[in-house]
């Protein structure tokens, strides 16, 4: 496939094209001819969520740092084009090399939700790839540029935790952390590769690499068991361990906002807390902590780096990490003066202090969540929370005294042994801390509360218990009514499908398989539960029939205690029976009441380091309330992760806390204005204007250079450009003032601009201009345009039917000399305006094709006719915008034109008529 096929898919028309363009700062293009092995990460959502996950960053850093390897990136397009690509039959392609995903090595999804695999399928039918290993199996030598298939594998919480549903999809999984796992892989590959290894040779290798499972090796058997079939691999497969590396999380920085807009580093791997539905806290043991020093040399680093104002520090829980209240304010204290903010996604409410409220709160005070789970002491226990009413109330008192009137509360419904009185605890708790949480003068605190679906995860003590989903439907009715009292709370529910599809797929076996690829097949992927849940749900249900399982989503309906119990089905169970339409579940008081703990289950093959047993007896423990001390901090639990395997807790003990030096204080000192001319060229006119206003903002902080600030609640820099530029469009004629705190030398400040810029953003020149005089955008007068027109009804080539230019010369002259060309123009409020495009209109005229710009002639998109146009640009809405030129064009012509590119030369300043 050519590259220029791709480049032409890759236009205005499409959403958001930028985030296909793989030209981001940090983005890594090795030599394709120097590598051994070539790799694709690829990410099976759309990029503004792929681009911004930590774990994506952190593994193309390290493999690209890999000698004889690179890596490339891959997104699930959006379905503008998608369709584009089925259209035209383009393969799927990696990002910064545009070239087919069927021509690298390896692929690597990250599967992160149970759900998602139909996003995996979908991106391998679009790369067309086949979809299972068994399609993709050959005896011959593994060689790619051959005809062989790439590999095909699977890492992320999801395909660690129980990857049998999703086991035929891929070639292997990669189970835990990649950091040393992934190099090793590639190791084996590229000696597969050198001595001529077959696909399968290749993979019996890779099985046995410590935390690679290759599902072709093992076999369900008719216990539920998963068992090898073969006496060279392992019979269970380790889960991988490392350490967090905090200077790979320096990488990408997309020109498009995407999901988390930020620097984020990864504080603390690993969380002991024990939260007995939790799955990443079992799958993610031992504890490990990044030494602080690490910790605040990355930060500091990756803010100068990338230009981001705000960084995240991430763990399952950061208040774990003792030395949060020191490393976060000595961060603080350090980029005082650079407008940076602070967010902490995941913060124990018992841990939140005035030290934690100062690094988080400031100028731009960010959103304070905390997760109390369950609304009463006693289920807080059985979930082993390690959480007080106490402790709960002093954390949240202490956010409203220190300036937060609303916070983020996450509750969970149907955890095992509640009963109504807890249901309706959480409106109570909400209730109890609006009483308790109030001061003369000001407003009432607020909640927005998040009410989830308890959904049981694999290797977690509650893997055996399920809920009804009548269940749920009716607990959260008698919970919506009740917050109903609570004033200034607003509450968003989970629907109850989703968790049961969730459930039902989380802890399914390799039989899912069908379904899921039916499910997909049927349109189900991920997007489709947000934009119609209802046909979403349909999809999945109409998938599970044709598989025959209806019986077995009928256990999740009817909340079974153990989904995969080897014994025939009651008669309420069978196929042939209607779905229980008012299903009751009473919470068990022992494990004597449900099956059997010691029923093989579908991962159980899978060596996370927790012993089954243990979670047995630690679910025996919740039924009767007893709590288990987090082992970071008191004495182990004896969970059998500990070991030389995995490792043990790192717990860095708390440093001083620096004196807080004061939150930022936005410089709104004007000493200089600079204004700069520029331009927009090649892949950058499909980054949007805010998008470009975002990109110069974090040019200017890694420039250092000292821009003034607006003042307010949300103090931003003063960048201000003359005039947005369409998307799409192309320009040697932009302007843009900034305003700064201290005199530069205009070269001065070009050079340092310039140096952090794209080269298809030139700097053309910069002038010193009076503080208090106008600005660009109130000075704008006129704008000076290159179009590029084709009639709709030409040929790729030139024709005999083609207007010649003396007709077109004709069509111009009957514009420019008619008094009025009226358009109906429909304002914001509805009404309906005449409007005088000539009036508009100051210049008019035909180009030859040597005149066109260069940027035009460099496209690959050829004009059939350059015209050029001046005409207004005011901002009071006074446009003539190149539509507009068409539409006069259609009327003197009396045909219809199309209008391929459009180029802005000059931008015309009342003081300043070029």
């Amino acid at each position: 496939m050519a590259v220029a096929s791709v480049e032409q898919l890759l236009t205005p028309e499409i959403a958001r094209p930028a985030r296909y363009l793989g030209n981001e700062l940090g983005a890594v293009h090795k030599p394709w001819e120097g590598s051994q092995i070539r790799w694709v990460l690829t990410y099976p959502e759309v990029y503004e969520v792929g681009a911004s996950n930590l774990g994506h960053i952190i593994l193309y850093s390290i493999l690209n740092a890999q000698p004889r390897q690179l890596c490339d990136r891959a997104y699930l397009p959006a379905p503008d084009l998608a369709a584009k690509l089925r259209a035209t039959a383009t393969p799927l392609f990696a990002v910064e090399s545009r070239r087919p995903l069927s021509e690298f090595d390896i692929l690597g999804f990250s599967l992160s939700y149970e759900l998602g695999a139909t996003n995996v399928l979908e991106m391998l039918d679009l790369a067309e790839i086949p979809l299972t290993w068994r399609e993709r199996r050959a005896a011959d030598v593994w060689d790619v540029t051959k005809g062989s298939y790439p590999l095909i594998f699977a890492g992320g919480q999801t395909a660690t935790s129980n990857p049998e549903p999703y086991a035929d999809f891929f070639d292997f999984i990669a189970l835990g952390d990649g950091e040393e796992l992934l190099p090793e892989i590639g190791l084996v590959l590229e000696e597969g590769k050198a001595a001529g290894l077959s696909r399968e040779e290749i993979l019996l290798d890779l099985a046995q690499v410590p935390g690679v499972y290759v599902p072709q090796f093992y076999d369900m058997a008719d216990d539920g068991s998963v068992q090898s079939n073969r006496s060279d691999v392992p019979e269970r497969v380790l889960r991988r361990v490392a350490t967090p590396i905090p200077a790979y999380s320096i990488g990408l920085v997309p020109y498009v906002e995407t999901v988390h807009d930020r620097l984020t580093i990864e504080i603390r791997r690993g969380c002991t807390r024990g939260c007995r539905f939790c799955q990443p806290g079992m799958l993610t043991r031992p504890a490990r902590d990044v030494e602080p020093e690490q910790v605040i040399e990355a930060i500091e680093q990756g803010m100068r780096a990338t230009g981001y104002n705000e960084f995240s520090l991430l763990s399952l829980s950061c208040s774990d990490y003792l030395a949060l209240p020191a490393v976060g304010v000595e961060v603080k204290n350090r980029l005082k003066g650079e407008n940076i903010s602070l967010s902490l996604p995941s913060q124990r409410v018992d841990r939140f202090d005035e030290n934690i409220a100062h690094i988080v709160g400031g100028t731009r005070q960010s959103s304070l969540t905390f997760a109390p789970e369950a609304g009463t002491q006693r289920l807080r226990d059985i979930i082993n929370k390690g959480l007080t009413n106490e402790e709960l109330l002093r954390g949240v008192k202490t956010a409203y005294e220190q300036g937060w009137d609303r916070v983020k509360l996450y509750f969970m419904i149907g955890l095992p042994g509640e009963t109504d009185a807890d249901v309706l605890g959480i409106a109570e708790t909400l209730r109890w801390l609006q009483r308790e949480c109030s001061a003369k003068g000001r407003k009432r605190l607020g909640f927005t509360v998040t009410i989830s679906n308890f959904t049981p995860k694999p290797h977690t003590p509650f893997q055996w218990h399920s809920v009804s989903t009548a269940e749920f439907e009716r607990k959260q009715e008698l919970l919506r009514q009740e917050l109903r009292t609570v004033p200034g709370t607003k509450a968003n529910f989970t629907d109850v499908r989703i968790s049961a599809m969730e459930d039902f797929v989380g802890r399914g076996d390799r039989r899912l398989a069908a379904v899921v690829r039916r499910a997909w097949e049927l349109g189900a992927g991920m997007d489709a539960w947000w934009e119609s849940l209802d046909r979403a749900f349909a999809a999945w249900a109409q998938a599970i029939t044709e598989a025959g399982l209806t019986w077995k989503y009928r256990q999740i309906e009817t909340g079974e205690w153990n989904l995969f119990q080897a014994q025939p089905l009651p008669d309420e169970h069978r196929a042939d029976r209607p779905f229980p339409q008012n299903p009751a579940q009473q919470p068990a008081t022992d494990l004597e009441s449900a099956p059997s703990g010691d029923t093989p289950l579908p991962w159980d093959h899978i060596d996370t380091g927790i012993d089954k047993q243990w979670l047995k007896a630690d679910l025996q423990r919740a039924l009767e309330a007893a709590t288990v001390p987090d082992c970071s901090f008191d004495g182990c639990s004896h969970c059998g992760v500990c070991g030389a395997d995995f490792g043990h807790n790192i717990v860095v003990p708390p440093p001083p806390i620096p004196t807080f030096t004061g939150h930022f204080v936005p410089n709104q000192n004007r000493a200089q204005r600079l204004r700069l001319w520029f331009g927009k060229q090649a892949d950058m006119a499909l980054i949007s204007h805010l998008d470009l206003m975002r990109l110069l903002d974090r040019a200017v902080r890694r420039a250092a250079i000292p821009v003034a600030f607006t003042g307010g609640f949300h103090p931003g820099p003063r960048i201000v450009p003359a005039s947005a530029l369409p998307l799409g469009t192309t320009s040697s004629g932009e302007i843009v003032d900034f305003d700064l705190t201290e005199p530069m030398e205009p070269e001065a400040f070009k050079q340092k601009l310039a140096a952090q810029l794209p080269e298809s953003i030139p700097l053309y020149r910069v002038e010193s201009i009076a503080v208090n005089s106008a600005s660009a955008t109130q000075l704008l007068e006129q704008a000076e345009y290159v179009l590029a027109i084709q009639g709709l009804g030409s040929s790729e080539t030139r024709s005999e039917t083609e207007p010649a230019p003396a007709t077109w010369q004709s069509w111009i002259e009957q514009i420019l000399a008619s008094s009025q060309i009226l358009v109906e123009h429909i304002t914001k409020s509805g009404k309906v305006q005449q409007i005088n495009l000539r009036e508009r209109l100051s210049e008019l005229e035909l180009l030859a094709p040597e005149q066109m710009p260069q940027a035009m002639k460099d496209s690959a998109i050829l004009p059939w006719v350059g015209v050029r146009y001046v005409g207004s640009c005011r901002n009071d809405g006074a446009l003539l915008r190149p539509e507009h030129v068409i539409q006069m064009l259609e009327f003197v012509a009396q045909q219809e034109f199309q209008l391929r590119q459009i180029h802005r030369q000059h931008l015309f300043l009342a003081t300043l008529h070029e």
